[in-house]
């Protein structure tokens, strides 16, 4: 028994070791790139006719600032038309219809567009839009983003050069201080757009669509197969199918696109949840293709990085399991360079430390104070090993499931204000009970390893203890809110 949990765990070390290690291999591209920028191919705004497609579903709270956001972009009313893909089924529909109207009495070019079904999801209502679009190019806004006014004239002028099929801007938070949840994931995607999109586009490989915040060239989307439904990452199965076609995107780090983070858990949970599941899917479908294809082994290589990190969550799970019953075999027999050499995988926790380091000081002044989040980021990350694991393991046995959207609720400060808003789940599923129960048995270990004097395996035990604690904690306590009080 004593040597299946050491094999055990030295797997699910080794696999987290290799992933997390990557972290290393991006932070020496952005050494290697930093002083890169790209420069569009003429300063000159295309005189082009552009479409905004803004798909959304039950948005009450948040889709008349959206649109208002939309119809203040600087562009001639002229060369641009507003599709409002509407596939809401509660009040929703008439506030879209009553602002639509008054933004065509203003002279904006703005259709609501409704469906008889939900079919193919957001991926459905893009590929529906597509058919009326007449714009060369199409931005695209998720219900929770506030376009800045000069999106069209900082993106557009990238497009000269033929080959480009997508511009993709980074996010910005208009709610990152609003708790710590929005605060971790304000981390978390500052790492992910300053150095994954941001290296890897100056580096040369493969980066992704990231849903919204994005242009793309209408020739693009259909010389790439249009919008497909098969998996739940729409945007990042179409952008790799554009760029092995050999079209080639452009990431800007220096224009943002405002945007309004999940503020309660549940919400998190179900985004998270897609995500991961999606990328998952999209692996399956074209990581063959990508292994076929003439591009070359170093963007193979880092496609299947990109595609594939999503397998750390049950690792992950895994590592906390086997956490406690470790204590236990490591004060029953003589097992010291077993353990030497478990030492070395903390370089994957420096690797990911290093990683949002870089990525805070590159965008943050204030910098110091957003990395001090970080044991708490990692704590979560563990604590919502359940929830990706689910959907890792759904990804890989082709359970379909529906695309749940994340709802949001225009909330920047007030903080009780999220108690009285219709869309917060009230539903608690079977997972928050396991990692109720995890968070419990992580507590042991960490009364174990004070028993026996184990300090070293403190630190990540109570990360564990922490993470899983607050996951399902906030789940609850979210669930159970009652409106009003």
């Amino acid at each position: 028994m004593d040597d299946i949990v050491l094999i055990s765990y030295f797997i699910a070390l080794t696999v987290l070791f290799v992933f997390g290690s990557h972290g290393f291999i991006m932070i020496f591209y952005y050494n290697k790139y930093k002083n890169v920028k790209h420069r569009p191919g003429s300063e000159k705004i295309p005189d082009s006719f552009v479409t905004i497609q803004l798909p959304l579903y039950n948005e009450l709270y948040v889709v008349e600032r959206l649109i208002d956001s939309v119809c203040k972009i600087d562009y001639p009313k002229d060369k641009f038309e507003i599709q409002v893909l509407d596939d809401s089924t509660d009040e929703t529909v008439d506030i879209v219809a009553k602002k639509v109207a008054e933004k065509q009495a203003e002279g904006f070019n703005i259709l609501q567009v409704r469906r008889e079904t939900r079919e193919g999801f957001k991926a459905g209502a893009l590929k529906e839009g597509m058919k009326t679009a007449k714009g060369e190019f199409i931005a695209i806004f998720d219900a929770d983003f506030i376009p800045e006014a000069n999106f069209l004239l900082k993106t557009l002028p990238f497009f000269h050069d033929d080959k480009v099929g997508m511009v993709q801007t980074r996010w910005e938070h208009i709610n990152g201080d609003y708790s710590i949840l929005t605060k971790a994931q304000a981390l978390a995607l500052d790492g992910h757009f300053v150095i994954e999109q941001n290296v890897r586009n100056k580096a040369g490989f493969f980066i992704n669509f990231n849903g919204t915040g994005g242009v793309w060239r209408k020739s693009c989307i259909e010389n790439s197969g249009n919008w497909q439904a098969d998996t739940l990452a729409e945007d990042l199965d179409l952008s790799y199918r554009a760029q092995l076609n050999g079209w080639r995107f452009v990431f800007l780090r220096d224009i943002t696109s405002p945007a309004e983070l999940p503020s309660e858990i549940n919400s998190l949970k179900a985004q998270q949840f897609r995500w991961t599941k999606g990328a998952i899917e999209t692996a399956k479908k074209l990581l063959p293709e990508i292994w076929r294809s003439k591009v070359p082994l170093r963007i193979k290589l880092q496609s299947t990085f990109h595609l594939t990190n999503n397998f750390v969550f049950p690792f992950i799970l895994l590592a906390a399991i086997l956490n406690v019953p470790l204590i236990f075999v490591k004060n029953s027999g003589n097992h010291e360079l077993y353990f030497g050499i478990l030492s070395i995988f903390v370089l994957a926790f420096v690797s990911s430390f290093m990683f949002y380091l870089y990525a805070q000081k590159d965008i943050r002044t204030d910098w110091r104070k957003k990395i001090i989040l970080f044991p708490l980021f990692m704590a979560g990350s563990m604590g919502f090993a359940v929830n990706n694991s689910r959907a890792v393991i759904e990804g890989l046995l082709n359970r379909k499931s529906e695309f749940v959207r994340t709802p949001k609720y225009n909330l920047e400060a007030n903080k009780d204000a999220l108690k009285e808003k219709k869309y917060v789940s009230r539903k608690v599923n079977f997972a928050v009970y396991v990692e109720l129960l995890l968070a419990v048995y992580c507590l042991i270990g960490i009364l174990s390893s004070l028993y026996f004097l184990e300090f070293a395996a403190l630190p990540f035990q109570i990360l564990f203890f922490t993470g899983f604690s607050f996951v399902s904690i906030s789940s609850l306590r979210h669930a159970y809110s009652k409106a009003g009080r």
